[in-house]
């Protein structure tokens, strides 16, 4: 099990500021890195990680500390800078280093430690003995237990969120061909972009709850530990049972817009990324996304030249990136960015929050969708609507799936598709011509999104237009 410690600084902590922290466990200790110097370690004689610290990241984004970590008395907001230390827990002063070594980051910049009670300044002699202490079988700072079918990151905190540590913990098991399985208590949530990344069979949020042992956070199916991995407890009949804390629940009014598209643009030189999202954000807010950045906190102001660099670095690799809202406004966006054989394609995930007493704008969608078709190259988007937190969280109870709203199918993709084929669904609905007449689309009302009728409308929308003599099957 690992303990995660932050030091929240108005200014960098340099390099002797950092190695001057990492001397709170005495000149008996190991200083080391790896991930090309982006990671350093704290480690015992035998060469055992004890604390591992992430290179300090400025965020500039308004908000982001409080949304990451809770509102509460002293914590800052940005610009500050967040250097993030996981300590091994497997030798006992692990977590008391942790703190030790943030709390002297914090005393010599004058910032602060999160959680405020792990702040120390004590030196913390290295007191158990290493080699009754089993060797961990993975060096991966994120990864708490490795077995050959899971890679499991225990975590104890308020949210956990799509760190750079946990975004690597996720690649290595997947090119290893293992589970991701992340352990909390019954008290974290999710944030959006966690949730979304843990997509996938047989990556898991597992929840261990006092009462109900563990369950599964997302599906609430009861679970065990059993050869090498977290999977779900059967019955005689061969099915799992729901655990009762995960359908324990009680609505509270506030709902989600969910906006799921893709865009589909030429791979020239004159190319803009995130231009399609940002014009989303407008019509629905009012204003751009504040920050983006690849792995949560998000640290970087809102750029669409700057985000279009680093997948044009990336290429011909996916790039993956967060973008989020101003605090007044709960949103944020997940955004793969892809080059495939028809161009450069752009998959966006966008959430925003509403209160019990807020109105989505469910009327703007209409003249969003005739935009992003005239000017932003969108192949098809889903709108939905759900009964969820407004502050974009998960938490681990039953959530009801989001309802559909509307489908918009962009001109290209109609092309494939034929006007007079995508025009006609024999089981409805009828569909808005938008654009000029030589390069339409259509946008089809499919519910109000409260109905959960509306997910047959869109079934039989949805194989309608793949059954089209143009499509690929």
């Amino acid at each position: 099990m690992t303990k995660d410690v932050i030091a929240l600084t108005p200014k960098m902590p340099d390099l002797r500021t950092l190695l001057a922290g990492l001397y709170a466990g005495g000149p008996d200790l190991g200083v080391s890195t790896l991930a090309d110097s982006a990671v350093i370690q704290l480690h015992a004689p035998d060469g055992r990680p004890l604390v591992s610290v992430e290179a300090p990241v400025l965020i500039q984004v308004p908000g982001e500390t409080a949304r990451l970590l809770g509102a509460g008395p002293g914590l800052p907001d940005s610009p500050v800078w967040w250097t993030e230390a996981r300590a091994s827990t497997t030798v006992a002063e692990g977590g008391l280093l942790a703190g030790s070594f943030a709390g002297r980051l914090a005393t010599v910049l004058n910032g602060s430690v999160w959680p405020p009670e792990a702040a120390s300044t004590d030196v913390v002699p290295l007191t158990t003995d290493i080699s009754a202490v089993p060797v961990p079988a993975t060096a991966a700072p994120a990864v708490d237990v490795l077995t050959d079918n899971a890679a499991v990151v225990i975590q104890d905190r308020p949210f956990v969120t799509m760190t750079s540590w946990l975004s690597d913990a996720l690649r290595g098991a997947t090119a290893d061909d293992r589970a991701l399985q992340i352990v909390t208590p019954c008290t974290t949530r999710l944030t959006q972009p966690t949730r979304i990344a843990l997509t996938g069979h047989p990556n898991r949020w597992v929840v261990q709850d006092a009462d109900h042992g563990f369950y599964d956070g997302l599906s609430g199916a009861v679970l065990h530990w059993k050869g090498g991995i977290f999977t779900p407890v059967l019955g005689e009949n061969g099915t799992a049972s729901v655990a009762e804390a995960f359908t324990a629940t009680a609505g509270t009014g506030e709902r989600q817009l969910v906006l799921s598209l893709r865009t589909r643009h030429p791979a020239d030189e004159d190319l803009v990324l995130g231009r399609a999202l940002e014009a989303a954000w407008r019509a629905l807010t009012g204003a751009p996304p504040a920050g983006w950045s690849t792995a949560e906190p998000v640290s970087l102001p809102w750029s669409t030249r700057r985000l279009t660099d680093l997948a044009r670095d990336r290429a011909p690799r996916p790039t993956w990136l967060i973008a989020v809202g101003h605090p007044d406004r709960p949103a944020i966006a997940t955004v793969r960015v892809t080059r495939t054989p028809a161009g450069v394609e752009e998959d966006i995930i966008l959430t925003l929050g509403y209160g019990e007493d807020e109105t989505p704008p469910l009327d703007r969608i209409g003249l969003l969708a005739e935009t992003l078709c005239a000017e932003h190259a969108l192949a098809s988007m889903l709108t939905s609507l759900r009964a969820a937190r407004r502050d974009l969280t998960v938490p681990p109870h039953f959530e009801a799936p989001p309802v559909p709203h509307t489908f918009t199918l962009g001109p290209g993709e109609l092309r494939a598709v034929g006007l007079a084929h995508a025009l006609s669904p024999p089981l409805g609905p009828t569909p808005v011509q938008l654009g000029p007449a030589a390069e339409p689309a259509l946008h089809y009302p499919i519910g109000d999104g409260t109905s959960p009728g509306a997910w047959t409308t869109l079934q039989h929308l949805t194989a309608h237009i793949g059954a089209a003599p143009g499509t690929a099957h």
